[in-house]
């Protein structure tokens, strides 16, 4: 079995794999590329958004300078925003749902590296996929570790460190993120739907 196939299936990999170098190397050719477009060039971005991510939907807008790191671990769904500054690092699988919005600087970290010095050193890596449901907004500078949930309609404050699963529907922010209320109809500001 390949580290690639490891990792597919959530196994320690070992990360210094020289086809996984290949495959970063293909990855940052791609998000450099896009990176170097201009805002009207739409379609060339769309274009080269196919070939970096496993699957992306329609009307996903990305911000440059986006970085990743094999791209082919990313989903992304319809609708989508993802502002200035992206990282996402997707050893693990990295899953945005519909209608989300991401803010300037948040990042994605989907693997671990074993704790252990001497495993680490070795390049003992541990993949856990990471997921973002539909119509969730996580504000700016964010940080998602790896393993992490979020459920849908959910809003992450900004500058927030999410270390475990966040349920639907609540508003959650702090280091470590938990979560502060349910989102209700009280917090509608009354522009039309």
């Amino acid at each position: 079995m390949t580290e690639w196939d490891k990792m597919q299936k959530h196994q320690i990999y070992n990360d210094f794999d020289g086809d996984l170098f290949d495959l970063r190397v293909q990855a940052k050719k791609l998000f450099k590329e896009f990176n170097r477009t201009e805002d009207e060039e739409t379609d060339r971005r769309q274009e080269i958004m196919r070939q970096l991510f496993k699957k992306v939907g329609e009307r996903v807008w990305l911000e440059p300078n986006f970085t990743c790191e094999f791209g082919k671990n990313i989903t992304i769904g319809n609708d989508v925003y993802i502002n200035f500054g992206c990282t996402l690092l997707d050893c693990g699988q990295i899953t945005i749902g519909d209608n989300t919005l991401l803010g300037p600087n948040v990042s994605a970290y989907s693997a671990n590296h074993s704790l252990d010095s001497a495993e680490r050193i070795a390049g003992a890596l541990i993949p856990k996929p990471i997921t973002i449901g539909n119509r969730v907004w996580i504000g700016g500078g964010c940080t998602i570790l790896s393993g992490v949930t979020i459920g849908d309609d959910t809003v992450i404050g900004a500058g927030s460190v999410v270390t475990h699963d966040i349920p639907s529907g609540v508003l959650a922010a702090g280091n470590p993120c938990r979560v502060l209320r349910k989102i209700t109809d009280k917090d509608k500001v009354g522009f039309p739907v």
